[in-house]
């Protein structure tokens, strides 16, 4: 079974897919022991079991798999973790090994239960509207929240604040007419102050009981929250007329000066609220924003004008004096939010900065999402948030709310970490690594928003010592327990259990499991969670010393003869991952403001392997008259004057025409009947291009251009400059197709790459 169709059954993909079995075989392979799992990944071949799994004695509770080793005469199953036995079930007594359970058969790793449980509480979700907007910003996102209220479940609760210099919290249980309470914007309000108002302070301390995983809290007691939020069925018209009565804040702007938004404060009353009425049930707390906090508590700039919003130079210079303040702000926010189990995203539309940079934890710390547009009349914000909707096949939100991932592992492994969009369950097990690789010392995680995209890379260690050696044959079974509420109020449990063999170091079977797809995603999630603690220099280096030890010890060579260096074809294609990356949006910050790092850094958590690859290289399809569409190299060599080329991002979808090809589109041939062929040429790409945009979220900016217009440095932002302005054409005069940058090429850098691997020093 090749990588993708485990993929495909699992949502799993290892970096190498047969296990070292000693710790310090493992050191020597460079790159670590990791998977990238997918959590909800969608499975048309599995329906939900009904009925409660069977587990493992404490402290172990392992959920009964394909691994257990079974007595069917003695109903008794062994736990491949801890070795216990443990007695089956009396609704398993007709077992034999002809009639086993679904989640004994081998094809069945992967098996999602329908607990019994409800949550005592629908999803809730809470919008948090700015209404500093201009008319025609302002009017557009109304439309989409007009349109969002007939995607929301039906049992759904739902909340709504507005903010400008104060924030006012809207009372929908008052039929009679719009009601809201006001906040001062300027001031940081206590929890405590915060419940008083709204009195909530009778109730604070009954829901606060700790939450043991599987047992949902009792609901808060049925008081004074039903006010604020409401059953959706019960508050429709209400809600309607208030977003319909929404008008521009009233409080003036001064000529020269921003408009006063209170941002930070109206986010310390939304998590508030919610942490206070509803801690540990599903919710979402949606944030809509066109500009940056000027005012109160979290403000990323002053009022004036002549006070520009902090770039990355600014910050490396440390003359950004709001920044640290902000972060830690709303760092505070994050915490809170994601202890309460409740995810926060945010919708910006707006032209310059609005703070995300600072503002980033509230949405990576809960598993929340993150999409910036130029407004919210463009299609990249209408289309994501409303994406955001999406059913199942069931007919549910494609989405889990509230969720918990424990990791199991055999004695042999232990869990370094994970790097996603969670934070620390802090539960303390014996199969935790000394060795911390992203959010570590745990072996559970609390995703607060989940997704059937929602990709995690986890990372082991292996413990086995040179003098214990494993008998041949054996494996290591890793399990992965997801608990979650999904929009029917309903708990499910999807458990996942993968093994792979252990084999000494030597053995060809490791460098033959290498999967370098998942490994280059893997180290890219590595090399940017450094990126936001260490300089890029440093994390440049970092990936380039991993490249040359990982070439060192899998390339066939010899020494100081660059022309005898090979690379298996399972790891050729690893260090073009690593020239892309190193030149990437993800580690490079230059062209880019902190917003924009922060929300691109955001989408590259979140995705699975595929997508995350063509963020690091993006595909490039040319199509001509003499051939069918075609990749081509992402190279400047591809651009040529009698083709369309189409590229994908994942941010970006660019069609480019070069230059005969935008003559002859200008000159109208498409449109006469001789030729149709011209005509199919230029809407196969357009066609491609639709495919494309249909799911993927964010919705990428779509882009036409032509050779030599300002657009198409999108494309030429991305090919390998193997022909540069220095490079020069015939007569030493550079190439219509040259790429004006001072980067290395592709060719350069493999040329450096073998130097330095055969000379056998990193």
């Amino acid at each position: 079974m090749n990588f993708e169709d485990i993929e495909d059954r699992d949502g799993i993909r290892f970096s190498w897919n047969v296990f070292p079995s000693t710790k310090g075989e493992a050191s020597r392979m460079v790159i670590p022991v990791s998977c990238l799992y997918t959590p909800l990944k969608e499975r048309d071949d599995v329906a939900p079991i009904l009925y409660e799994p069977v587990t493992c004695r404490p402290p172990c509770k392992a959920i009964l798999n394909p691994y257990c080793q079974i007595d069917v005469r003695g109903k008794v199953w062994i736990c491949p973790f801890c070795l216990q036995r443990n007695q089956l079930p009396p609704q398993y007594k007709d077992i034999s090994n002809t009639n086993l359970p679904a989640e004994l058969l081998p094809k069945y790793t992967t098996i999602e239960y329908t607990l019994a449980r409800t949550s005592p509480v629908p999803p809730i979700f809470l919008f948090v509207v700015d209404t500093c907007l201009d008319d025609d910003n302002l009017k557009a996102l109304k439309d989409a929240l007009f349109v969002s209220l007939s995607l929301i479940p039906s049992n759904a609760l739902v909340g709504l604040i507005t903010f400008g210099h104060n924030v006012q919290v809207f009372e929908l249980g008052y039929a009679a007419c719009p009601k809201s309470y006001v906040f001062d914007g300027s001031k940081e309000y206590t929890v405590k102050q915060i419940q008083e108002m709204f009195g909530l302070n009778a109730m604070v301390n009954a829901p606060q009981q700790s939450q043991q995983p599987g047992r949902p809290p009792m609901a808060p007691a049925s008081g004074q929250f039903n006010r604020f939020i409401q059953p959706f069925d019960q508050c429709e018209f209400m809600l309607t007329s208030v977003l319909e009565q929404l008008q521009h804040d009233p409080w003036p702007t001064e000529a020269a000066k921003r408009p006063s938004r209170c941002t930070g404060s109206a986010m310390n009353v939304a998590v508030a609220l919610m942490e206070s009425a509803f801690p540990n049930q599903g919710a979402r707390i949606t944030l809509f924003t066109g500009g940056a906090a000027t005012h109160g508590p979290g403000l990323v700039v002053g009022m004036e004008l002549k006070e520009t919003m902090r770039s990355h130079h600014d910050m490396e210079k440390d003359t950004a004096p709001h920044v640290k303040k902000a972060a830690r702000f709303y760092d505070g926010l994050a915490k809170r939010a994601a202890k309460a189990c409740h995810a926060v995203d945010i919708f910006v539309g707006s032209l310059d900065q609005v703070g995300t940079h600072e503002m980033k934890n509230l949405v990576n710390h809960t598993g929340g999402r993150m999409v910036l547009s130029d407004s919210f009349n463009t299609a990249i914000f209408k289309q994501s948030f409303h994406l955001t909707f999406n059913k199942d096949a069931t007919g549910r939100l494609a989405a889990g709310f509230n969720a918990t991932m424990d990791v199991l592992t055999s004695k042999e492994l232990k869990i370094c970490g994970l790097i996603g969009h969670a934070v620390s369950a802090e539960r303390k097990t014996p199969n935790i690594s000394d060795t911390e690789i992203g959010i570590g010392s745990t072996s559970a995680w609390k995703f607060c928003g989940l997704t059937p995209k929602s990709t995690y890379a986890v990372y082991f260690d292996v413990a086995n010592q040179q003098s214990q050696a494993l008998q041949p044959g054996t494996r290591a079974v890793i399990q992965f327990i997801t608990h979650y509420q999904d929009s029917t109020s309903r708990y499910r449990l999807r458990v996942t259990t993968v093994a792979r063999n252990w084999t000494e170091g030597r053995s060809p079977e490791i460098p033959a499991s290498f999967d370098q797809e998942a490994a280059a995603v893997l180290m890219a999630r590595i090399a940017t969670f450094k990126s936001e603690i260490d300089d890029g220099p440093d994390v440049l280096r970092w990936l380039d010393r991993t490249l040359i030890r990982l070439c060192q010890r899998f390339a066939e060579f010899r020494k100081d003869d660059s022309s005898s260096f090979r690379l298996a074809p399972n790891f050729s294609i690893y260090p073009q991952f690593m020239f892309h990356l190193r030149r990437s949006q993800f580690l490079q910050v230059f062209n880019n403001s902190p917003d924009e790092s922060a929300f691109y850094r955001h989408v590259f958590n979140s995705e699975d392997c595929n997508n995350t690859l063509v963020m690091i290289q993006p595909t490039l399809m040319s199509y001509g008259f003499d051939t069918p569409p075609t990749p081509v190299l992402l190279d400047s060599v591809s651009i040529k004057p009698d083709v369309v080329l189409l590229l994908d991002t994942f941010f970006h979808i660019l069609i480019w025409h070069g230059e005969t090809i935008a003559q002859w589109r200008n000159a109208g041939y498409q449109d006469q009947p001789n030729y149709e062929n011209f005509k199919e040429l230029l809407e196969a790409p357009q066609q491609e291009a639709q495919e494309l945009l249909v799911d993927r979220f964010p919705v990428p900016r779509y882009i036409v251009c032509n050779q030599g217009g300002s657009q198409a440095r999108f494309l030429l932002t991305k090919l390998n400059p193997s022909t540069t302005h220095m490079s020069g054409g015939q007569y030493g005069m550079p190439s219509d197709q040259a790429v004006l940058t001072e980067d290395v090429s592709l060719q350069v850098f493999m040329e450096h790459l073998i130097k330095l691997s055969v000379a056998g020093t990193s």
